[in-house]
Protein backbone atom coordinates (compact mmCIF):
# COMPACT_ATOMS: atom_id res chain seq x y z
CA UNK A 1 0.00 0.00 0.00
CA UNK A 2 1.45 3.83 -1.11
CA UNK A 3 0.85 5.92 1.85
CA UNK A 4 0.71 9.59 0.69
CA UNK A 5 0.90 12.15 3.35
CA UNK A 6 -0.41 15.18 1.15
CA UNK A 7 0.32 18.73 2.19
CA UNK A 8 -1.62 20.66 -0.57
CA UNK A 9 -4.46 22.13 0.49
CA UNK A 10 -5.96 23.61 -2.48
CA UNK A 11 -9.42 22.11 -3.20
CA UNK A 12 -9.31 21.81 -7.02
CA UNK A 13 -5.93 19.75 -6.94
CA UNK A 14 -6.49 17.64 -4.24
CA UNK A 15 -9.96 16.66 -5.70
CA UNK A 16 -7.99 16.14 -9.09
CA UNK A 17 -5.60 14.26 -7.59
CA UNK A 18 -8.06 11.69 -5.96
CA UNK A 19 -9.06 10.69 -9.88
CA UNK A 20 -5.60 10.65 -11.08
CA UNK A 21 -4.57 8.23 -8.24
CA UNK A 22 -7.73 6.06 -8.69
CA UNK A 23 -7.40 5.82 -12.67
CA UNK A 24 -3.21 5.41 -13.24
CA UNK A 25 -2.36 3.20 -10.52
CA UNK A 26 -2.76 -0.22 -9.87
CA UNK A 27 -1.29 -0.48 -5.77
CA UNK A 28 -3.78 -0.15 -2.77
CA UNK A 29 -3.12 3.88 -2.00
CA UNK A 30 -4.12 5.71 1.53
CA UNK A 31 -3.91 9.47 1.38
CA UNK A 32 -4.69 12.26 4.14
CA UNK A 33 -5.17 15.50 3.18
CA UNK A 34 -6.77 18.98 4.01
CA UNK A 35 -8.63 21.51 1.72
CA UNK A 36 -8.45 25.24 2.65
CA UNK A 37 -12.01 27.00 2.87
CA UNK A 38 -14.23 24.57 0.05
CA UNK A 39 -17.50 23.03 -0.36
CA UNK A 40 -17.45 19.71 -1.73
CA UNK A 41 -20.50 18.81 -3.54
CA UNK A 42 -21.71 14.85 -4.23
CA UNK A 43 -21.60 13.78 -8.09
CA UNK A 44 -25.49 14.01 -8.24
CA UNK A 45 -26.39 17.20 -6.12
CA UNK A 46 -27.15 20.32 -7.68
CA UNK A 47 -24.36 22.46 -6.59
CA UNK A 48 -26.32 25.94 -6.40
CA UNK A 49 -28.99 24.37 -3.84
CA UNK A 50 -26.68 23.41 -1.51
CA UNK A 51 -24.35 26.43 -1.05
CA UNK A 52 -25.33 30.17 0.24
CA UNK A 53 -24.25 32.10 -2.33
CA UNK A 54 -23.60 35.20 -0.89
CA UNK A 55 -21.39 33.67 2.10
CA UNK A 56 -19.72 31.87 -0.65
CA UNK A 57 -18.92 34.94 -2.80
CA UNK A 58 -18.17 36.90 0.30
CA UNK A 59 -15.75 34.71 1.93
CA UNK A 60 -14.18 33.60 -1.34
CA UNK A 61 -14.57 29.53 -0.60
CA UNK A 62 -14.10 27.33 -3.65
CA UNK A 63 -16.77 25.13 -4.70
CA UNK A 64 -15.58 22.01 -5.82
CA UNK A 65 -17.73 19.03 -6.98
CA UNK A 66 -16.03 15.25 -6.24
CA UNK A 67 -16.12 12.23 -7.93
CA UNK A 68 -18.53 10.52 -5.21
CA UNK A 69 -22.37 10.87 -4.24
CA UNK A 70 -23.69 11.79 -1.16
CA UNK A 71 -24.68 15.45 0.93
CA UNK A 72 -22.23 18.45 0.47
CA UNK A 73 -19.70 19.02 3.26
CA UNK A 74 -17.57 22.02 4.03
CA UNK A 75 -13.29 21.92 4.49
CA UNK A 76 -11.26 24.02 6.21
CA UNK A 77 -7.77 23.16 7.75
CA UNK A 78 -9.43 22.35 10.91
CA UNK A 79 -10.59 19.43 9.03
CA UNK A 80 -8.67 16.07 7.90
CA UNK A 81 -9.81 13.91 4.85
CA UNK A 82 -8.98 10.61 4.65
CA UNK A 83 -8.97 8.70 1.19
CA UNK A 84 -8.18 4.91 0.63
CA UNK A 85 -8.19 3.64 -3.01
CA UNK A 86 -8.65 -0.14 -2.70
CA UNK A 87 -8.37 -2.95 -6.13
CA UNK A 88 -11.50 -5.48 -5.32
CA UNK A 89 -10.17 -7.89 -7.46
CA UNK A 90 -12.84 -11.01 -8.41
CA UNK A 91 -15.07 -10.25 -5.74
CA UNK A 92 -18.39 -8.56 -6.19
CA UNK A 93 -18.29 -4.98 -6.08
CA UNK A 94 -19.91 -3.39 -3.18
CA UNK A 95 -20.01 -0.37 -0.92
CA UNK A 96 -18.68 -1.13 2.27
CA UNK A 97 -18.19 1.97 4.49
CA UNK A 98 -17.90 -0.14 7.95
CA UNK A 99 -14.34 -1.29 6.40
CA UNK A 100 -12.87 1.65 6.15
CA UNK A 101 -14.39 3.48 9.10
CA UNK A 102 -12.60 1.49 11.85
CA UNK A 103 -9.12 2.39 11.37
CA UNK A 104 -10.71 6.04 12.57
CA UNK A 105 -12.63 4.50 15.21
CA UNK A 106 -9.50 2.50 16.58
CA UNK A 107 -7.23 5.76 16.17
CA UNK A 108 -10.03 7.48 18.61
CA UNK A 109 -10.09 4.40 21.10
CA UNK A 110 -6.31 4.43 21.58
CA UNK A 111 -7.05 8.59 22.77
CA UNK A 112 -9.96 7.33 25.00
CA UNK A 113 -12.67 8.52 22.72
CA UNK A 114 -15.65 6.06 21.91
CA UNK A 115 -16.62 6.33 18.78
CA UNK A 116 -19.10 4.87 16.09
CA UNK A 117 -20.55 3.94 13.01
CA UNK A 118 -24.08 4.94 12.36
CA UNK A 119 -26.97 5.23 9.11
CA UNK A 120 -25.82 5.29 5.94
CA UNK A 121 -22.34 6.73 5.81
CA UNK A 122 -21.12 8.77 9.31
CA UNK A 123 -18.93 7.95 11.92
CA UNK A 124 -20.19 9.55 15.68
CA UNK A 125 -19.32 10.75 18.96
CA UNK A 126 -21.91 11.45 21.29
CA UNK A 127 -24.89 11.04 18.44
CA UNK A 128 -22.86 13.95 16.92
CA UNK A 129 -21.34 13.57 13.69
CA UNK A 130 -17.65 14.17 13.00
CA UNK A 131 -17.18 12.05 10.04
CA UNK A 132 -19.29 11.58 6.64
CA UNK A 133 -18.15 9.49 3.99
CA UNK A 134 -18.59 8.14 0.04
CA UNK A 135 -17.62 6.03 -2.14
CA UNK A 136 -16.67 5.64 -5.95
CA UNK A 137 -16.36 2.04 -7.92
CA UNK A 138 -14.25 2.23 -11.05
CA UNK A 139 -15.53 -1.13 -12.04
CA UNK A 140 -12.96 -0.39 -15.72
CA UNK A 141 -10.11 -1.09 -13.14
CA UNK A 142 -12.00 -2.73 -10.57
CA UNK A 143 -11.28 -0.24 -7.81
CA UNK A 144 -13.17 1.53 -5.30
CA UNK A 145 -12.37 4.82 -3.94
CA UNK A 146 -13.53 5.69 -0.10
CA UNK A 147 -13.11 9.01 1.10
CA UNK A 148 -14.35 10.68 4.67
CA UNK A 149 -13.99 13.79 6.83
CA UNK A 150 -12.34 14.22 9.82
CA UNK A 151 -13.62 17.17 12.15
CA UNK A 152 -10.69 17.85 14.08
CA UNK A 153 -11.24 21.84 15.17
CA UNK A 154 -13.58 23.06 12.32
CA UNK A 155 -15.36 25.94 12.79
CA UNK A 156 -18.74 24.76 13.29
CA UNK A 157 -20.22 28.12 12.65
CA UNK A 158 -18.45 28.71 9.00
CA UNK A 159 -20.08 25.49 8.22
CA UNK A 160 -23.45 26.40 9.24
CA UNK A 161 -23.45 29.67 7.42
CA UNK A 162 -21.28 28.32 4.03
CA UNK A 163 -24.47 25.22 3.51
CA UNK A 164 -27.32 27.63 5.24
CA UNK A 165 -29.91 27.61 2.13
CA UNK A 166 -33.64 28.42 1.63
CA UNK A 167 -34.88 24.93 0.61
CA UNK A 168 -38.00 26.50 -0.78
CA UNK A 169 -35.78 28.22 -3.23
CA UNK A 170 -35.01 25.26 -5.72
CA UNK A 171 -37.59 22.34 -6.97
CA UNK A 172 -35.14 19.75 -8.26
CA UNK A 173 -34.47 15.94 -8.16
CA UNK A 174 -31.33 15.98 -7.08
CA UNK A 175 -30.30 14.65 -3.71
CA UNK A 176 -29.90 16.85 -1.54
CA UNK A 177 -27.83 16.99 1.87
CA UNK A 178 -29.15 15.99 5.10
CA UNK A 179 -27.95 18.52 7.94
CA UNK A 180 -27.11 16.85 11.07
CA UNK A 181 -25.28 17.45 14.81
CA UNK A 182 -21.61 18.15 14.43
CA UNK A 183 -18.90 18.29 16.89
CA UNK A 184 -14.82 18.10 17.09
CA UNK A 185 -12.58 15.32 17.44
CA UNK A 186 -10.17 17.76 19.67
CA UNK A 187 -13.60 18.91 22.25
CA UNK A 188 -14.03 15.18 23.08
CA UNK A 189 -10.38 14.45 24.15
CA UNK A 190 -8.43 14.73 27.38
CA UNK A 191 -5.79 17.19 26.06
CA UNK A 192 -6.25 19.00 22.91
CA UNK A 193 -3.34 17.42 20.97
CA UNK A 194 -3.49 19.22 17.67
CA UNK A 195 -4.60 18.67 14.15
CA UNK A 196 -0.75 17.24 12.88
CA UNK A 197 -0.46 15.05 15.94
CA UNK A 198 -3.54 13.52 15.22
CA UNK A 199 -3.14 13.43 11.79
CA UNK A 200 0.42 11.83 12.45
CA UNK A 201 -1.84 9.11 14.79
CA UNK A 202 -3.89 8.31 11.65
CA UNK A 203 -1.16 7.74 9.16
CA UNK A 204 1.04 5.84 11.86
CA UNK A 205 -2.09 3.43 12.79
CA UNK A 206 -2.61 2.67 8.77
CA UNK A 207 0.97 2.03 7.87
CA UNK A 208 1.02 -0.59 10.90
CA UNK A 209 -2.61 -2.57 9.71
CA UNK A 210 -0.94 -2.73 6.28
CA UNK A 211 2.46 -5.15 6.34
CA UNK A 212 2.84 -3.71 2.64
CA UNK A 213 2.65 -0.33 3.78
CA UNK A 214 5.53 2.42 2.25
CA UNK A 215 5.32 6.02 1.81
CA UNK A 216 4.88 7.28 -1.53
CA UNK A 217 5.45 11.29 -2.10
CA UNK A 218 3.77 12.74 -5.82
CA UNK A 219 6.50 12.93 -8.34
CA UNK A 220 6.96 16.45 -10.29
CA UNK A 221 5.21 14.04 -13.10
CA UNK A 222 2.22 13.25 -10.66
CA UNK A 223 2.18 16.77 -9.67
CA UNK A 224 2.41 18.26 -13.42
CA UNK A 225 -0.22 15.55 -14.30
CA UNK A 226 -2.48 16.59 -11.60
CA UNK A 227 -2.93 20.06 -12.25
CA UNK A 228 -3.55 19.34 -15.46
CA UNK A 229 -6.89 17.73 -14.27
CA UNK A 230 -7.60 20.35 -12.14
CA UNK A 231 -7.82 23.01 -14.94
CA UNK A 232 -9.26 21.21 -17.24
CA UNK A 233 -11.85 19.67 -15.30
CA UNK A 234 -11.90 20.45 -11.34
CA UNK A 235 -11.87 24.31 -11.60
CA UNK A 236 -14.27 24.50 -14.07
CA UNK A 237 -17.82 26.22 -14.14
CA UNK A 238 -18.96 23.21 -16.69
CA UNK A 239 -17.98 20.66 -13.97
CA UNK A 240 -18.65 22.34 -11.21
CA UNK A 241 -21.94 23.93 -11.87
CA UNK A 242 -23.00 22.59 -15.23
CA UNK A 243 -23.17 18.88 -14.33
CA UNK A 244 -26.17 20.41 -12.04
CA UNK A 245 -29.45 17.68 -12.71
CA UNK A 246 -32.65 19.74 -14.50
CA UNK A 247 -33.77 22.39 -11.45
CA UNK A 248 -36.08 25.19 -11.03
CA UNK A 249 -35.62 28.04 -8.87
CA UNK A 250 -38.08 30.55 -7.33
CA UNK A 251 -36.05 33.68 -5.41
CA UNK A 252 -37.48 37.24 -4.29
CA UNK A 253 -35.59 40.08 -3.11
CA UNK A 254 -36.52 43.83 -2.02
CA UNK A 255 -34.91 46.57 -4.23
CA UNK A 256 -34.94 50.07 -3.95
CA UNK A 257 -37.43 49.61 -6.89
CA UNK A 258 -39.83 47.24 -5.27
CA UNK A 259 -40.20 43.40 -4.79
CA UNK A 260 -38.59 41.06 -7.95
CA UNK A 261 -39.32 37.80 -8.31
CA UNK A 262 -37.19 35.54 -10.41
CA UNK A 263 -38.79 31.66 -11.56
CA UNK A 264 -36.59 30.24 -14.04
CA UNK A 265 -36.17 26.59 -15.23
CA UNK A 266 -32.15 25.77 -15.38
CA UNK A 267 -31.03 22.51 -17.54
CA UNK A 268 -27.24 21.20 -17.34
CA UNK A 269 -26.50 25.12 -15.95
CA UNK A 270 -28.45 26.30 -18.93
CA UNK A 271 -31.48 29.19 -17.99
CA UNK A 272 -34.42 27.20 -20.35
CA UNK A 273 -37.45 29.58 -19.28
CA UNK A 274 -38.05 32.88 -16.83
CA UNK A 275 -39.99 34.97 -15.61
CA UNK A 276 -39.74 38.06 -13.43
CA UNK A 277 -42.58 38.64 -11.23
CA UNK A 278 -42.76 41.52 -8.92
CA UNK A 279 -44.45 44.73 -7.87
CA UNK A 280 -41.86 47.15 -9.82
CA UNK A 281 -42.21 49.48 -12.21
CA UNK A 282 -40.96 49.32 -15.73
CA UNK A 283 -39.60 52.02 -18.10
CA UNK A 284 -40.70 49.44 -21.11
CA UNK A 285 -41.66 45.66 -21.84
CA UNK A 286 -38.99 43.80 -20.00
CA UNK A 287 -39.34 41.15 -22.75
CA UNK A 288 -36.50 41.78 -24.39
CA UNK A 289 -34.26 41.16 -21.55
CA UNK A 290 -35.52 37.84 -20.11
CA UNK A 291 -34.90 36.40 -24.50
CA UNK A 292 -31.39 38.20 -23.82
CA UNK A 293 -31.01 35.71 -20.92
CA UNK A 294 -32.57 32.50 -21.93
CA UNK A 295 -29.77 30.26 -23.43
CA UNK A 296 -27.40 31.57 -21.27
CA UNK A 297 -25.76 30.03 -18.06
CA UNK A 298 -26.81 30.23 -14.84
CA UNK A 299 -23.67 31.06 -13.96
CA UNK A 300 -23.11 35.08 -11.95
CA UNK A 301 -20.83 36.76 -14.26
CA UNK A 302 -22.82 35.44 -16.79
CA UNK A 303 -26.06 36.61 -16.08
CA UNK A 304 -24.61 39.92 -14.97
CA UNK A 305 -22.67 40.61 -18.05
CA UNK A 306 -26.28 40.03 -20.06
CA UNK A 307 -27.79 42.18 -17.89
CA UNK A 308 -25.49 45.41 -18.70
CA UNK A 309 -25.34 44.15 -22.09
CA UNK A 310 -28.99 44.64 -22.67
CA UNK A 311 -29.03 47.00 -20.22
CA UNK A 312 -31.87 46.10 -17.65
CA UNK A 313 -31.26 49.23 -15.52
CA UNK A 314 -33.06 51.24 -18.71
CA UNK A 315 -36.10 48.73 -18.08
CA UNK A 316 -36.62 48.03 -14.80
CA UNK A 317 -37.24 51.23 -13.03
CA UNK A 318 -34.50 52.11 -10.24
CA UNK A 319 -33.24 48.89 -9.69
CA UNK A 320 -29.54 48.10 -11.13
CA UNK A 321 -28.43 45.08 -13.34
CA UNK A 322 -26.09 44.33 -9.39
CA UNK A 323 -29.52 44.30 -7.87
CA UNK A 324 -31.79 42.61 -10.30
CA UNK A 325 -28.56 39.85 -10.66
CA UNK A 326 -29.17 39.08 -6.89
CA UNK A 327 -32.68 37.92 -7.25
CA UNK A 328 -31.48 35.23 -10.12
CA UNK A 329 -29.23 33.16 -7.00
Amino acid sequence: MLCIDNSSIEPYFNQAAEEYLLKNFEENIFMLWRNDNAIIVGKHQNTIAEINVDNVRSRGIKVVRRLTGGGAVFHDLGNINYTFIMGYGDEEAKVDFKKYNQPIIDVLETLDVKAYFSGRNDILIDDQKFSGNAEHIFRKKRRVLHHGTLLYASQIKDISDALNVNPLKFVDKARKSVRSRVTNISSHLKEDIGVDQFRKKVMDHIINMYPDAKPYTLTEEDIKAIQKLADEKYSTWEWNFGKSPQYDLKHGVRTTGGHVEVHMNVDKGIITSLEILGDYFVNREIEPVIEALIGKEHREEVVLSTLKEVKSSDYFSNISEEELLKAFF
